[in-house]
């Protein structure tokens, strides 16, 4: 059947302030996660956390390469927004997983059907090909 999206869980991710990993997020401006983890952070409020392959700042937040490589001091992970290719999502989820993360949102056209259940089997809320700036209207945020 597959995974099915709770907009109980979509509301309570969106209006829980909490510390969102964003993978996938560079200093590239024509990537959706540039403009999306700016309205995370300046319209849901969250604490936001860079992670990329260079492991670059953006918006002025300290980034770093993989979930792992987040400091203590960083964590828990409340939410580990995913925009990365649904080949590629399978091993950023289970590094959520691995780091304790609380939940996994996986961006529109991110789908990963095995991961979302192992997500799920873990524990962890998941949410996937959603988008929290398009789901915000939804619920007046």
């Amino acid at each position: 059947m597959g995974h099915t999206n709770d907009p109980a869980v979509i509301e309570r991710l969106m209006r829980t302030k909490g510390r969102w990993a964003v993978v996938g997020l560079t200093t590239n401006e024509w990537r959706s996660a540039y403009d999306v983890s700016l309205f995370i952070r300046d319209q849901l409020g969250m604490d936001i956390i860079p992670v990329n392959l260079a492991g670059d700042t953006v918006h002025g937040e300290p980034g770093y390469r993989t979930l792992a490589e987040i400091p203590a001091e960083k964590q828990p992970i409340d939410v580990v927004d995913c925009f990365v290719n649904s080949e590629k999502v399978g091993k950023v989820v289970d590094e959520a997983i691995a780091i304790g993360a609380k939940a996994v949102w996986l961006q529109l056209g991110v789908i990963d059907e095995a991961a979302a259940e192992r997500a799920k089997a873990a524990g962890l809320d998941v949410v996937m090909n959603s988008c929290p700036a398009q789901q915000a209207w939804k619920f007046k945020i």
